[in-house]
Order: structure tokens, then C-alpha cells, then sequence
């Protein structure tokens, strides 16, 4: 029997067991059912990547395979895009402190730990693409990060970067309760708003001086890193991921972006559901968050399951996120999952935790969909993906293996147990625990 007669027999879980091969080497996955999001569910398909990005995907007869691959037995597979996440803390990041209300300067790149095992555990779930935010105690609580979560050990590697070398990114805003502290802080929702009008005011006239000042370096104004920001988010250079829960908290952002024109994504809305022809006249995604025992927050009383089909039917752009640890990564489409079931359209759940929340972070042209010439990030899941039995067997990032459910250290980063969580730290929304 030839050494290629050999491979094709060899099963997922053999083969691949030792860590991910060269990225070189073109690998075949066959015999898998692939949903791509972006077309049809192909039932018995072969999934080909090479160099980091998806080479082909097809039929099985359809698809040629290199003399050369590497080739896995994936029958009885489901393989999906990598998930996005539009928003999480891991990382043990940490963003502005007690000091303003609004910090447009302090970067979340700079507050990430790359060896937190909460980076582990999102891979775990299936996320390979992630929105890392600072909390939401302040107006405004820094500049967020995209990552990718490859397996390397400096943030700089970690991090995607826009064309032209920056590291790309959002902004994270908020309004509701928990922005509101004694002063400096705001402590009512008018006085919230009109601090943070002030504040883009000033970046509006910064940024008018810049304009006046090309030719003429004696009118440059002092430098301001945080009105740079700001700038860059007047320019739709940067998008503002906005906390934010009660309807007439979503309408306050939806007033702000119309007055600034700024880009914008409304992350959590509790209460989207209520003004969902509002979200969607505005043309604003929305990044909701799924849980099925609400508490501990009183503007979330009236968060619904509901959300995302409300949302979807009305024309909003609709994606899901972890907010971890306020949801665990390692059970992100449970969050799709519960959408389905409270009426969301299977399809459009899927795009949610994939190619919708890759829109919101202008990332859809590398990743979201098992399209050729995208980076590949695929999961190898045991079933269905909404299936409360289905497993994550394999997570790929740029064509490497950076989970694998068959080793027993990353099997322990899914299931749990002693020194799971050596090293992590929860940084959430209104505090940072001692040490950071």
C-alpha cells in the first residue's frame, strides 16, 4: 500500500495528534459536512488549505487533491468558519483607571497578557478572531484590539494589523449605570451624554487645526494622543464599540452617532428589542449578548432571548459575543444556539458568531467565511454546531492546529480542573482586581 493509500485512511484523531503540521504542506480535509456561511451546506465535502489560507472546498469529486497533502479522514465532521467574538476581556486586559471618565488615549493592547489561559479556553470554543475591550466603568475606557488567536507569546504577534502596519482596532464607549460614579465621573445619564458631547467637540476642533496646520507646521496644535483617537473615530478610521443596555440608553448612542457620524456597533442592548425599527433606520449593528439567567443588573431586566430575531427581522446586522467572563468562551454557540430556539433563523445565527461579527470589525474580507483566498480558520466540531452533545474537536488558525481536544493539555483548557486557570484574571466591567 502507498505511503498516500496510507493517509487517507489515518483518522482525525491519529493523525493530527502532536500539534499542527507546516503551514506549507497543503492539508485536505475530506469527507467532512462543511457549512461555509456563505453558500451552501456541502454534505460530504473536502475542505483544502495551504500557506495559512483556504486553497479550495467542494464536493468530494469536485475537489483535486495535491499529490502532496496531507489528508484527513474527517467523515462524520461538521467543519465551520472560525468564530469571531465582538467582544471580550480575556487577556487579564486592563484599560483606563479612576482617574477620568473618558481615556481615549489608554490602549488595550498595552494591558493584555498573552500567556492568560483565558486566551487558551476561547480557542477551546472554537474562536479564532476576537474583539479584546476594556471595561465599561468609564464613558470612555481606551482603545480595543482584534486579535487572532494564534498560538505565540507576545501581543504584537497576537494582534491584527491594517494594511498599513497599524494595530487594528476599536474604541469602547459605554452609557448606563455603570459609567456612573461620583465626580469626576458622571452621575446622571444627561450629564453622561454631555460629557462625552464635549469631549468629541474638542476632538472636532483638534481635528480642524490638524487640517489647517498640513503646510504649516507652526499651527499645529499640541499633540493629544487621546484626541488622535478621537479623530480617528470622526474619520471612520476607528469604530466606537458602545456599551449599552435600556432603550432610552440605545437611543442617547443613536443620537451621539447621528450628531458625530461616527461608526459605531451598540454591544449588549438588553432592550433592543424595544426599539429595534429605531437600530435598524440608523443602520447600526448590533452585538447582543445571550443569557439565559439573567442578573445582578437592573437596566438588563428586561433583556429578551428574543433579541436576535427581533433584531434580524427588522434589518439590523446582528452578531453574538462572550462579554468573558460574563459568558465562557468555550460556549459561544450555545449563545447562536438559544437565538435559534427563541426564533432566530438558523442560518443567521451561524452568520452571527462568524462573517456578521467580522463586518463589525471590518475584517470580513480574511475571515467569517470558508471562502478561498481567506485566512484559514475553520473548527472541527463532533456534530451540529447548535447541538448541546456537539464538541469542538479542533480549532485552525492560518492553517495551524492551536486546539485539539485529543491532547490532554487543551483537553483540559475545555473541560476544566486543576490549573485551568493558573495566571488568569477577570477584568470586567466597573472594577480591575488588586494586582493590576
Amino acid at each position: 500500500m502507498s505511503a498516500r493509500r496510507l493517509l487517507r485512511i489515518w483518522t482525525l484523531g491519529v493523525l493530527l495528534v502532536g500539534g499542527a503540521l507546516a503551514q506549507d504542506i497543503p492539508h485536505a480535509f475530506v469527507g467532512a459536512r462543511i457549512e461555509p456561511v456563505d453558500g451552501a451546506v456541502i454534505e460530504r465535502g473536502t475542505l483544502l488549505v495551504r500557506g495559512g489560507r483556504i486553497v479550495a472546498l467542494g464536493p468530494v469529486a469536485d475537489v483535486k487533491v495535491p499529490d502532496d497533502a496531507v489528508i484527513i479522514d474527517a467523515a462524520g465532521r461538521v467543519i465551520v468558519p472560525g468564530l469571531v467574538c465582538s467582544h471580550s476581556h480575556i487577556g487579564s486586559v486592563a484599560g483606563a483607571d479612576g482617574s477620568s471618565p473618558i481615556q481615549p488615549e489608554v490602549r488595550a493592547l498595552d494591558g493584555i497578557n498573552p500567556l492568560d489561559p483565558g486566551i487558551q479556553k476561547a480557542q477551546a470554543g472554537g474562536i479564532t478572531s476576537v474583539n479584546v475591550m476594556p471595561g465599561s466603568g468609564h464613558l470612555l475606557s481606551g482603545q480595543t484590539i482584534y486579535l487572532k488567536l494564534r498560538d505565540v507569546r507576545t501581543v504584537e504577534e497576537l494582534a491584527i494589523k491594517n494594511p498599513d502596519g497599524s494595530f487594528a482596532g476599536g474604541i469602547k464607549m459605554a452609557n448606563g449605570t455603570n459609567p456612573m460614579k461620583e465626580p469626576p465621573f458622571a452621575g446622571t445619564r444627561g450629564k453622561a451624554a454631555a460629557l462625552m458631547r464635549a469631549q468629541l467637540h474638542r476632538a472636532r476642533d483638534y481635528q480642524k487645526k490638524l487640517a489647517d496646520a498640513v503646510g504649516d507646521a507652526s499651527k499645529a496644535p499640541e499633540r493629544s494622543l487621546g484626541l488622535e483617537a478621537l479623530v480617528e473615530v470622526l474619520e471612520g478610521k476607528r469604530v466606537v464599540h458602545h456599551h449599552t443596555h435600556r432603550q432610552d440608553d440605545i437611543l442617547t448612542v443613536l443620537r451621539l452617532q447621528q450628531e458625530f457620524g461616527f461608526r459605531c456597533v451598540l454591544h449588549h442592548v438588553s432592550e433592543g428589542w424595544l426599539v429595534a425599527e429605531q437600530i435598524a433606520a440608523a443602520k447600526v449593528p448590533c452585538s447582543v449578548i445571550v443569557i439565559d439567567s439573567p442578573g445582578g443588573k437592573v437596566e438588563a431586566a428586561h433583556l429578551s432571548l428574543t433579541t436576535g430575531a427581533v433584531l434580524d427581522r427588522a434589518g439590523v446586522l446582528v452578531g453574538f459575543h462572550t462579554d468573558d467572563g460574563i459568558t465562557d468562551s468555550r460556549l459561544f454557540l450555545r449563545s447562536a444556539a438559544l437565538a435559534v430556539r427563541a426564533g432566530m433563523n438558523r442560518d443567521k445565527a451561524l452568520q452571527a458568531v462568524t462573517i456578521a461579527n467580522a463586518r463589525m470589525l471590518d475584517l470580513q474580507d480574511r475571515v467569517g467565511t470558508l471562502t478561498p483566498g481567506k485566512d484559514a480558520d475553520f473548527v472541527v466540531l463532533s456534530g451540529d454546531p447548535f447541538s448541546v452533545y456537539t464538541r469542538v474537536l479542533q480549532t485552525w488558525v492560518e492553517g495551524k492546529k492551536v486546539f485539539d481536544f485529543a491532547d490532554a493539555k487543551d483537553r483540559l483548557m475545555a473541560m476544566g480542573g486543576y490549573g485551568a486557570s493558573d495566571g488568569q484574571v477577570m477584568s470586567m466591567c466597573c472594577y480591575t482586581q488588586e494586582g493590576q
